[in-house]
């Protein structure tokens, strides 16, 4: 299927000169008409340099439990120049999609997700993840939605937040273009360009410019932007503002909760402690009380988080040889070469430490502008990588779940085929077409050296102390920002907060996630916890779809995570084993779903030939052999999934991106009647599919004792 290509034509309609009025005026492209369809304009008003362009997508866009859940899609745009302290000579235009809680949306927390990458959409959380729907195949050249059980907007309402700039449907301006879909790069509109590409690996479309200026390029920055941007949403929706009563009346600074994700364990921290700033510079007077909004965090929940590259990188090489499922991705000897490597005199960690101590003294703003920061900053992340997750990526295993070789098929990609349609860009009202991840963006991280620069540990230990609940989850079969160097982060935050020592004798309690299933194990100390997720890689919902929701739930609301009982977060601790030993068998790995919009990942080099070649046959985004490889889905699918403008006669929540290797699935074991609530547990079932005792060696690796640190690498969300 083409990308549906966005005329360059002249068109001076006022109502365009008002709509996206920045980037128009910029580069004189205008929109097909469905982009000014029930489109609302505002100006925010707590910031009026901040406008806002939204539309309420047509039921059936993002099936939702219950056809009254509201939903917004749209545009949060900056000007230029609107942020502190940096040349920011480039538009701003943020992609947000909102969604009401199925149940008392008025007084329903509010949760920020964004991914990571550097440079991946937050729609990846949304319809591979956390988000009330998924995408499904009703027919040859059609897709739908179906609501999930175990959608997050079960108990908040959540936004989605494509950043930084030009990542996902956000952009400075309108370019047309090509996507090569070998490399993920958007060639230039010139026809001779694009003629020199295989015809099927080529999609004509409207992207942003990609210029290398146009966006943050150190997370620092990208936390000023997101900073506006929330000014613009709470101001415009004070409705969904947790601060404000139903009668509208001020009761207290914003309570949000900012759950992210892998690269995210790098933004959650920075932008926390941004908002923590600003909200400092309200109350001295520095930032008018009247045209802005406090923000602050009631839960920082960070998911298979690469945090800190200081603390994480050495158990790179561990986890390779002596996981939880007993796969040797490396052997004994090149896990000690690796681990050699990393303290050497030239190694990842001393590396590390020369970027630290350059950006302290030279860059200490992480503005990103300093030449030889950057180098020193870029070589420290180089160098972990090729040290420590270069062998590992030569053993042929998925960076992503340490039980399936590459390419790895899950979770599908359905929703890259769906989001690129006409009739969804309508819905929506977005300008630009759909990429999961943008290679430009990642790489001027990169020339950063961002993902070295640290301090994420000392952010978390200060929300600690502000009363903010830092949770971090990781799920077990995940290597690139895997549970063990996720521990590390736990004990290093605990150190640095004197009044959580006592996070250290904390044991580790089963996560009881329904009657009959433990879904993983926590330590946890007052507002600090740590939580293994069994049998998950690294989107862990999509693995563990019950657990993550009932995780994510109990953070949220401040229970314990054991159980989801109500405690005094002052005092409480969990109790249990000093290490999480469960053990588990690997499942086979499964054969390769190669799509078309996702090939380096997803496609094996046999089957890449094939599409260069013109060998075979794409249905619905899928490379087959034979066109009668391609099955028709269940005819109950069609009739159940909803479309934009068109409701599913019969709402019916689902499951199915839940891993099809795991036999036991926590979702699939207990779909409830009425998908509302969460469980709350008396004790741990006995006998439970899934305990603490059940099997296995102590995989601790004495964390107490060894100092822990980290390299690199770029997280895939």
């Amino acid at each position: 299927m083409s990308l549906f290509r966005l005329q360059l034509t002249c068109f001076y309609s006022v109502i365009l000169n008002i709509f996206f009025h920045a980037y128009f005026v910029l580069a004189q492209y205008p929109s097909p008409s469905f982009l000014t369809t029930n489109i609302t304009t505002i100006r925010s008003p707590a910031d009026k340099d901040v406008v806002l362009h939204f539309k309420s997508p047509p039921i059936g866009t993002c099936t939702t439990v219950f056809p009254t859940q509201k939903q917004y899609t749209g545009y949060i745009s900056l000007p230029p120049h609107k942020l502190d302290q940096i040349q920011q000579n480039y538009y701003v235009n943020t992609f947000f999609w909102f969604i009401e809680a199925r149940t008392n949306a008025s007084t329903a927390p509010l949760t920020i997700f964004i991914n990571g990458g550097p440079g991946s959409s937050s729609m990846v959380g949304l319809f591979q993840e956390a988000g009330p729907c998924e995408v499904v195949e009703v027919a040859q050249g059609r897709f739908g939605t179906q609501a999930r059980d175990w959608g997050w907007d079960r108990s908040s309402n959540i936004i989605f937040i494509d950043q930084p700039n030009l990542v996902g449907f956000s952009f400075d301006k309108l370019v047309n273009g090509s996507l090569d879909l070998l490399s993920s790069t958007v060639l230039s509109s010139s026809p001779d360009e694009a003629a020199e590409q295989p015809a099927r690996t080529v999609l004509d479309g409207t992207f942003s410019s990609n210029d290398p200026k146009a966006f943050a390029n150190t997370s620092e920055i990208a936390a000023q932007t997101m900073w506006h941007m929330l000014q613009g949403f709470l101001g415009s929706f004070p409705q969904y503002n947790p601060a404000l009563t139903l009668n509208g009346t001020v009761s207290g600074p914003v309570g949000i909760n900012l759950f992210t994700e892998s690269y995210g364990g790098k933004f959650g921290p920075l932008f926390a402690a941004h908002f923590e700033s600003q909200n400092t510079l309200r109350r001295n007077g520095q930032l008018p009380q009247n045209g802005t909004l406090e923000i602050r965090l009631a839960s920082l929940g960070i998911m298979q988080g690469c945090v800190d590259d200081l603390v994480q990188a050495r158990y790179y090489p561990i986890f390779a040889n002596k996981n939880t499922y007993g796969i040797k991705a490396l052997s004994l000897e090149d896990q000690q070469n690796a681990a050699s490597s990393f303290l050497s005199a030239t190694g990842c960690q001393q590396q590390i430490q020369a970027c630290r101590d350059a950006v302290s003294s030279m860059d200490p703003d992480n503005e990103g502008d300093v030449p030889l920061v950057n180098q020193i900053c870029k070589d420290a992340q180089l160098a972990c990588h090729e040290s420590l997750i270069g062998p590992y990526i030569k053993s042929g295993r998925s960076i992503y779940d340490v039980t399936q070789k590459n390419p790895s098929p899950f979770p599908p990609s359905t929703y890259l085929e769906y989001l690129n349609t006409p009739d969804l860009q309508s819905a929506i009202g977005v300008a630009v077409n759909y990429t999961e991840s943008n290679s430009v963006v990642s790489e001027a991280f990169t020339q950063t050296g961002d993902s070295a620069r640290g301090d994420q540990i000392s952010q978390m230990a200060y929300l600690l102390s502000l009363g903010v609940r830092v949770a971090l989850v990781y799920g077990d079969r995940d290597f690139i920002c895997n549970w063990m160097g996720g521990e590390a982060v736990s004990f290093s935050i605990a150190a640095q907060s004197p009044a959580h020592a006592p996070f250290y004798s904390a044991g580790y309690a089963d996560i009881v996630i329904n009657d009959t299933y433990v879904g993983g194990a926590v330590r946890q100390y007052g507002n600090l916890s740590f939580s293994r997720i069994f049998d998950a890689g690294h989107l862990i919902p999509a693995y563990q779809a019950e657990t993550a929701f009932t995780v994510f739930t109990r953070i949220i609301t401040g229970k314990d995570m054991s159980l989801g009982n109500s405690i005094d977060l002052s005092t409480y601790a969990s109790n249990g084993t000093a290490n999480t030993t469960y053990t588990s068998k690997a499942p086979d790995s499964a054969k390769p779903t190669c799509w078309i919009r996702n090939i380096n990942r997803s496609c094996t080099e046999e089957q890449k030939n094939k599409i260069v070649d013109g060998d075979g046959f794409i249905i619905n985004g899928v490379l087959y052999e034979k066109s009668e490889d391609w099955k028709p889905p269940a005819s109950s699918i069609s009739v159940e999934a909803g479309y934009p403008g068109t409701a599913a006669p019969a709402v019916t929540a689902t499951s199915s991106s839940s891993d099809p290797d795991d036999d036991d699935d926590d979702a699939s074991d207990t779909e409830p009647d009425v998908p509302t609530g969460v469980f709350v547990a008396t004790s741990t079932p006995s006998p439970s599919k899934k305990s603490q005792s059940a099997k296995g060696a102590d995989f601790n690796v004495n964390l107490l004792i060894v100092v822990c640190l980290m390299g690199l690498t770029i997280c895939r969300s």
